[in-house]
């Protein structure tokens, strides 16, 4: 049944060009819900000062308010009750992104405004050690408590994650679990080849790691492993695509050592923008590692899997979602630098094992059917809020 055309208020703290797995699903989820003849509009921090103001992309209206503080991975915008308020008068609903500083503000604004609150869930905030950053996470889940009481709905990415949640426990009666987006293009035999001939990785055993280098995606476990694996694949090297420094985390720095010992079997191409770039990396490594600690679903394994290539991910809450559902790969207790190498070995030795038809991944990773739900649960808490 088709869904009346809304007027869709967003709320996140980052978006374009910002590229992570939240912001790449509501880029995705914004994109196409506006494809469909709804009226997206994007409220974000304009983390950069040569980021326009306001500008569409790709049929979606993006509003950037100016950040001048960050707190953690956080941006404080001064003027964002003003100018949430204002959008929020020429929305029909609001859907928020969180973890967000903002999401409490948002509630109650939408509570004024009697404009309904959807909430989609993108993982609780889990810092790095120290008093500091435990007393953020506890301020960020008093804010998203605040929030989540006004929300008509609230999305998660799978029930595993949300019944592990300590956010979203209380709750699950009004919570709703809707795989992401995922959008990759078909890898290009040539694109292939040809990265890895720039990265002179030629003749070797790659295992694949896509993400920041910060202490909750547990990267160092990977480079512990490495040393066992190579003792049967004697050119293995881990390859990693993704920022390897950022300001609020100085994880890299404090495994400088840790990198200088692994030498020449530690690549690091960088951030990969290019769609087709990225589709290359994966398809280009024999196996993909995800030895995260914490993870709501880790995009990165459903985009590998689409692309050929088997995943070894921690056997955690949400994370292990994603071959459970496709038996594409293995599952390994977490921080486990032995368990990890045998799984990676495991699959290495016998990777047809591990492989699935490329439509049969498809159908589990279909974005039609993800935007059909969350369409639906947007929808129907708007003519709840009408009604």
């Amino acid at each position: 049944m088709a869904v009346p055309p809304l007027r869709i208020l967003v709320c996140l703290t980052y978006y374009l060009p910002h590229r992570t797995g939240l912001t790449l699903h509501a880029q995705r989820l914004a994109e196409a819900l506006a494809a469909r003849g709804h009226r997206v509009t994007v409220v974000s921090a304009r983390f950069r000062p040569d980021l326009a103001a306001e500008e569409t992309i790709g049929g979606v209206r993006v509003v950037r308010l100016p950040a001048p503080l960050r707190i953690s991975r956080g941006l404080v915008m001064p003027s964002y009750p003003f100018a949430v308020r204002r959008l929020l008068a020429e929305a029909d609903v609001v859907h928020v992104h969180t973890p967000m500083l903002e999401v409490g503000l948002v509630g109650r604004l939408a509570r004024r405004t009697g404009t309904p609150l959807v909430i989609t869930h993108h993982g609780d905030l889990v810092l790095p050690g120290g008093m500091h950053n435990r007393l953020i996470e506890r301020s960020m889940q008093a804010l998203f408590r605040s929030g989540a009481r006004v929300a008509r709905r609230l999305i998660a990415y799978s029930e595993d994650y949300a019944n592990h949640s300590r956010w979203l426990r209380p709750h699950l009666g009004r919570t709703t679990a809707i795989l992401p987006p995922v959008v990759i293009p078909r890898p290009q035999p040539e694109r292939v080849g040809e990265l890895r001939r720039r990265h002179r990785l030629d003749g070797r055993v790659l295992v694949g790691f896509a993400g920041r280098f910060v202490a909750e995606k547990r990267p160092d476990v990977l480079l512990r492993a490495l040393p066992a694996i190579a003792a049967e694949f004697p050119t293995v090297t881990a390859v990693f695509a993704g920022q390897q420094e950022l300001g609020y985390e100085r994880f890299f720095e404090r495994n400088r050592a840790l990198v200088a010992v692994t030498g020449d079997r530690f690549r690091h191409l960088g951030l990969i923008d290019d769609p087709g770039e990225l589709a290359a990396f994966y398809a280009a490594c024999d196996v993909l590692a995800l030895p995260s600690e914490t993870e709501c679903f880790g995009l990165v394994q459903a985009e590998a899997m689409l692309c050929g290539t088997p995943v070894v991910a921690t056997d955690i809450p949400g994370a292990r979602i994603p071959v459970r559902i496709t038996g594409m790969g293995l599952l390994v207790p977490p921080g486990d630098v032995g368990a990890l190498a045998d799984g990676l070995r495991t699959v290495l030795c016998e990777p047809a094992r591990y492989r699935r038809p490329e439509a049969e991944i498809a159908d589990v990773f279909s974005l039609a059917r993800t935007v059909d739900r969350c369409e639906h649960v947007i929808a129907e808490a708007a003519s709840q809020g009408r009604r």
